[in-house]
C-alpha cells in the first residue's frame, strides 16, 4: 500500500488549497481514508474522513464548513479542499487509510501547508 500527497504550499489567510492522495495497492472506495494533521509541538489529529463505499464524512469541528473530503475511483484518489484557510492551519497534513474493520492505519509521507501573509 502506497500513499502519495501532493497540493501543499504556501497560501495567505482565506486563501484556498487542494491536496490530493493517490493510492496504491488498495481501492479508495472499500476503505475508510482520511485526512489528519500535525502542527509543530502539536499531535496529530483527524481533520477529515470519509468512510468506504457509503461515503459518509465526518470532519473536526476546527474544519468544518471550510474543508471538503471527496474521492474520485476512477483516479483512485481522495481529495482535501480548504477554503477560508487560516494561520492556525499551518501544518503538515497526512494522507491515512485503514479497512472498514481495522484500527491500522497506513499513512502518507505527508505534504506541507502554510497559511500566512
Amino acid at each position: 500500500v502506497q500513499l502519495v500527497e501532493s497540493g501543499g504550499g504556501l497560501v495567505q489567510p482565506g486563501g484556498s488549497l487542494r491536496l490530493s492522495c493517490v493510492a496504491s495497492g488498495i481501492t479508495v472506495e472499500t476503505y475508510v481514508m482520511s485526512w489528519h494533521r500535525q502542527a509543530p509541538e502539536k499531535e496529530r489529529e483527524l481533520v477529515a474522513v470519509i468512510i468506504s463505499r457509503a461515503g459518509n464524512t465526518n470532519y473536526a469541528n476546527s474544519v468544518k464548513g471550510r474543508f471538503t473530503i471527496s474521492r474520485d475511483n476512477d483516479k483512485n484518489t481522495v481529495y482535501l479542499q480548504m477554503n477560508s484557510l487560516k494561520p492556525d492551519d499551518t501544518a503538515v497534513y497526512y494522507c491515512a487509510a485503514r479497512p472498514l474493520l481495522s484500527r491500522t492505519l497506513t499513512w502518507g509521507q505527508g505534504t506541507q501547508v502554510t497559511v500566512s501573509s
